[in-house]
């Protein structure tokens, strides 16, 4: 038997491609925004400090490529700057204005140290955040994952295979091209998984990736250590399975971490609380109220009525819910290691965004945990490349159809509201196959037509727009945007066929051209060529 096991912390990195360059300061970039200042510099800072103090931090992170291409954009990390310095001079102008009672003085002082830390990391790496998790890659602190081109959810484009298989195909182009590393493994978008394209993942170079825990409980046949080992498909991709007492910890809404009355309160923000006239350029279109960002209440409870946040307290906090946390995982690894004859693995995968955007304290959680992990005499922190170079899968499975989305399978982006989205992604991805079969070697305008159209499908088949409509948030500008993509599939086509040619053509694709700049260094060759 074992005396030790191992915990493998995977933090999922992803945002929706956002890029309106025909608008001064569109608010749905600021969803960008909030997560460079709010979980990828304070994550930064972390592993910064850890490596500092030489602790050995193995962590799993994926990158896609639609947040990878955001993150090295100029124009938006010209536009991100600019909202750094202009939250930074509102949380001073509210400082200056005395406009909190004194007992907000410590939740004040904490907004401004986030503030200050976030311009200094931001600057020490050059504005660029990619690169700066390449290097910590490269060092053996991160195992970075690919996911698909546009974090589409695969199962629905089944019924597509060659869709798929470009997804699959330009997501590991895009990863590689933008990081310079090996896409050895991909993060499948929501963890879905449908056996019908295993053999596709291992076709583009997948070694490895993850499924949700009843994916392997319902695997044919049964693997005999459940989720705390990997089994490999019959196409010889790895898979891991979530671990579910893991996930209910941090995850769960009455009894998560997040939820302890202490932590900074997530929906009570300054932009609704003060007068207008003190938020100033933190109003949105039409004097709109936003959040801004500037948070000072804890959660206090269940009621409106919030308590001044203490930066203390919660730090305390953080440091006793990581604590428990790694003694749980180490309590179900000893369970584990009396009975298992291979070195049990605790998998426990995290939207990245949770730690630092909804729940503050998150990036003090993650180091926190590491820092547990590495005093601990009876387990190892270690990323999923570690898991496979010590050893083997245990053993051949495949695994069931799942997601770790609400009922564990496709109900969130497949449900009724959705179904004319799917029409419109069906419909614009046949159409797409077509042109690219028979039109391959298009040149001039009909060629940048043509590769615009492969672009625009791939924006409309990103699993963010059905989630959206899901859970009936941002709602209208989804529909926008899956609109928006759908009609210029259409009207692409037209120019590449020329059964749909007008005066302002040329314009018009130079100008779709610079507005949704998604994928454009890829060229012409890796785009088609994706659904062969």
């Amino acid at each position: 038997m074992n005396d030790r096991g191992d915990l493998a912390l995977v933090l999922h990195t992803h945002l929706p491609y956002v890029r309106h360059p025909e608008h001064e300061r569109p608010i749905e970039e600021r969803w960008l925004h909030e997560a460079i200042i709010e979980c990828y510099l304070p994550l930064l800072d972390a592993l910064a400090r850890l490596e500092r103090d030489g602790v050995h931090a193995r962590l799993t992170m994926s990158l896609t490529a639609p947040l990878a291409e955001m993150l090295r954009d100029a124009l938006l990390r010209a536009r991100f700057d600019d909202h750094l310095t202009r939250l930074t001079r509102f949380v001073d102008r509210v400082v200056a204005a005395s406009t909190y009672p004194i007992g907000f003085d410590a939740a004040l002082a904490q907004a401004r140290a986030a503030l200050r830390a976030a311009r200094a990391r931001w600057d020490t790496i050059g504005g660029d955040v990619v690169g700066a998790l390449v290097a910590h890659a490269r060092r053996g602190t991160l195992q970075l994952l690919a996911s698909s081109a546009t974090h589409a959810f695969l199962p629905g484009l089944v019924p597509r295979p060659a869709s798929l298989r470009a997804q699959l195909r330009l997501g590991v182009a895009a990863f590689e091209r933008q990081t310079g590393l090996s896409a050895a493994g991909m993060w499948l978008p929501e963890c879905a998984y449908d056996p019908s394209f295993d053999a596709d993942l291992a076709g583009v170079g997948v070694r490895m990736t993850i499924v949700d825990g009843h994916g392997l409980h319902r695997a044919t046949p049964r693997p005999p250590f459940g989720v705390h080992a990997p089994v490999v498909s019959p196409s010889g991709v790895a898979f891991f399975g979530r671990d579910e007492a893991s996930s209910r910890q941090v995850w769960a809404r009455e009894i998560g971490y997040p939820g302890n009355f202490g932590y900074r309160d997530f929906y009570r923000d300054a932009g609704f609380d003060l007068d207008e006239a003190l938020l100033d350029d933190q109003l949105g279109p039409f004097g709109a109220r936003l959040m801004s960002g500037l948070k000072v209440h804890k959660i206090t409870g269940p009621s409106w009525q919030k308590q001044p946040y203490d930066p203390d307290e919660a730090r305390a906090q953080v440091s006793r819910d990581a604590s428990h946390f790694v003694s749980e995982r180490r309590r179900h690894l000893a369970d584990l290691c009396a009975t298992m004859p291979v070195r049990p693995v605790i998998v426990a995968p995290y939207d990245t965004e949770l730690f630092g955007h909804w729940w503050a304290e998150g990036p003090w959680f993650v180091e926190g945990v590491l820092r547990e992990v590495a005093r601990a005499p009876d387990v190892d922190a270690v990323t999923l490349a570690d898991l496979l170079e010590r050893r083997p899968a245990v053993a051949e499975c495949t695994p069931g159809a799942s997601t770790w989305g609400k009922g564990g399978h496709g109900e969130v982006w497949l449900d009724g509201d959705n179904a004319e989205l799917w029409r419109h992604v069906h419909h614009a991805s046949r159409e797409v196959e077509v042109l690219v079969s028979t039109h391959r070697r298009a040149e001039g305008l009909e060629g940048r037509a043509l590769d615009l159209a492969v672009r625009e499908a791939l924006l409309l088949q990103s699993s963010d727009f059905p989630f959206i409509i899901h859970t009936g948030s941002m709602v209208d500008y989804a529909w926008a945007r899956v609109r928006a993509h759908a009609a210029r599939v259409w009207r692409l086509s037209g120019i590449v066929t020329g059964a749909r040619r007008g005066p302002d053509d040329e314009g018009w694709v130079e100008d779709l051209d610079r507005r949704d700049a998604f994928l454009r260094g890829l060229g012409s060759e890796v785009l088609r060529g994706a659904f062969d």
